[in-house]
């Protein structure tokens, strides 16, 4: 008798669509549509920021990751998917 083992595979080149930060968290929408909230403890520059400069993000390449220039801070998609495991 023979058993095959089926593993699941996370899916982990969705890329950025949108980005929203409030007072607490980051969430990244993902173009598969996922969403992906972390608290803002994690990116101590983010949290430290001026409203107006969460609100001044880019996104790095074909959505791979968020830029904030004003604070010079990058979060790839890659890390905030690691993170949500």
């Amino acid at each position: 008798m023979s058993t095959s083992l089926v593993t699941a595979r996370v899916k982990t080149d969705a890329r950025a669509t949108h980005v929203a930060v409030d007072e607490d968290s980051l969430t990244v929408t993902l173009s598969d549509g996922r969403m992906v909230t972390t608290p803002l403890e994690w990116f101590p520059r983010l949290r430290d920021a001026t409203p107006q400069q969460k609100q001044e993000w880019r996104l790095i390449g074909p959505g791979i990751g968020i830029h904030w220039e004003a604070i010079d801070e990058d979060i790839s998609v890659k890390s905030l998917l690691a993170s949500d495991n």
